[in-house]
């Protein structure tokens, strides 16, 4: 078995970080981006057609194998390192030009000159080198008869080989983005269920300690003005606002899981959001909605507009009566939904902290809250691949605007 030096080691990291490096033996890695492949071929093309040969190569070498990721004049393949012209000197550090490899040296008895896999005469060879100095391959140019391409040819070669480089450097950025992406995912994914579990395992005993405070405010001998009242008043109190924290806390975790999609009316989704609050559609609540289609995920859409709701209800402007609309507008990206009430209003630098977890404005009259509305309905219009906004009713208060795609 072949044993790698730290250099080929080194170098077969770098090959595996940039998606170079084969799943399977006989396989050829490509690049994943349909526009990027084009570009490389369009890249070979010309490499040949500047130096009036009929054929051109992206090389990579690992420690093993030469892979060809694009040619133009053949169809790629892959070879042994043993047999590769380039394996010999990519790691030269510059460029190889050959007018006749038949007459080199280094490559007379190569198997691509010998006739043995093919008669490779000229020959030019460009290194593939990142900004960080690792050595990809080469780009290499070749024919069947000796030429001498102008110092000028094979300088926009060396042009032309750089541009290869940009694109594998592109390739290796995405894949780090995917990777630091899908490492995101998969923390959220452990926080939201240890949140959704802490939560569900909080909320069972919170609700016996809540029953057997009410079971002792009923007790006979407990008089409203006994200092027990008062003890089991602030117990109580206290554990409903745990409760309520619980169940916004379950909400926020529960926002980014599965998406069951279906065509739903605003209206009746909106209807029930107001009767969680107590609450009915009309001008006796001041909540008013118009009926619209969405396609989204029932129960997550219900708890966003229950918690947009309930923010205009905690919110209230004390100088006039409660007015929300909810509407939705079909546009190019999907449905957008807007719920605009004529409360308190949420200024232009506070937008960005308000949909923030955990996090209160803590205006003078605000009502009871835990932060996690906003924050919860965010995550709600993430997970159906939308965005939420936030901007002024006209005449005053808040516009939230959620939009859900398709």
């Amino acid at each position: 078995m072949q044993t790698l030096t730290d250099q080929d080691s080194a170098r077969e990291l770098g090959l595996r970080e940039y998606g170079l490096i084969p799943a399977y033996a006989g396989e050829r890695p490509v690049l994943k981006d349909a526009g990027a492949r084009g570009a490389l071929d369009n890249l070979v093309r010309l490499a040949a057609s500047l130096c009036g040969v009929p054929f051109s190569v992206v090389n990579i070498i690992t420690s093993e194998q030469q892979v060809q990721i694009a040619a133009s004049g053949m169809d790629p393949g892959i070879c042994s390192r043993e047999d590769s012209m380039c394996a010999a000197v990519f790691l030269t550090g510059g460029t190889t030009v050959v007018r006749d490899a038949s007459q080199d040296p280094r490559f007379a008895a190569n198997p691509f000159v010998t006739g043995e896999i093919a008669d490779v005469r000229f020959y030019a060879s460009v290194p593939l080198k990142t900004s960080s100095g690792l050595v990809l391959g080469s780009l290499c140019v070749f024919s069947n008869e000796p030429e001498l391409p102008t110092l000028e040819q094979i300088s926009l070669v060396e042009v032309l080989a750089q541009q290869v480089v940009e694109l594998l450097e592109l390739q290796h950025r995405t894949l780090q983005l995917d990777e630091a992406l899908a490492e995101l995912q998969r923390s959220n994914a452990m926080l939201a269920e240890f949140a959704g579990r802490v939560s569900h395992d909080l909320r069972s005993p919170l609700t016996t300690i809540l029953g057997y405070v009410e079971l002792a405010e009923d007790d006979p001998d407990i008089q409203p003005d006994h200092p027990f009242a008062e003890y089991l008043g602030h117990i109580g109190s206290g554990g409903r606002r745990m409760l309520v924290t619980l169940d916004d806390v379950l909400d926020y975790a529960r926002a980014d899981g599965t998406i069951n999609r279906e065509r739903l009316s605003l209206l009746a989704v909106s209807a029930e959001a107001a009767q969680d609050l107590g609450l009915d559609l009309g001008l006796a609540s001041g909540i008013l909605c118009e009926d619209a289609e969405l396609f989204a995920d029932r129960s997550q859409l219900r708890t966003l507009l229950q918690n947009l709701l309930a923010n205009s209800l905690n919110y209230q402007s004390p100088a006039r009566a409660l007015r929300v609309t909810v509407r939705a507008e079909p546009g190019a990206h999907g449905t957008t939904v807007y719920v605009a009430d004529n409360g308190k209003g949420i200024l232009p630098a506070e937008r960005s902290k308000a949909v923030e977890p955990l996090v209160r404005l803590n205006r003078p009259g605000d009502g009871p809250g835990t932060g996690l509305g906003l924050a919860t309905c965010r995550r709600i219009a993430q997970a159906h691949g939308g965005e939420l906004s936030i901007s002024d009713t006209p005449g005053g208060g808040t516009t939230v605007s959620v939009t859900f795609p398709g």
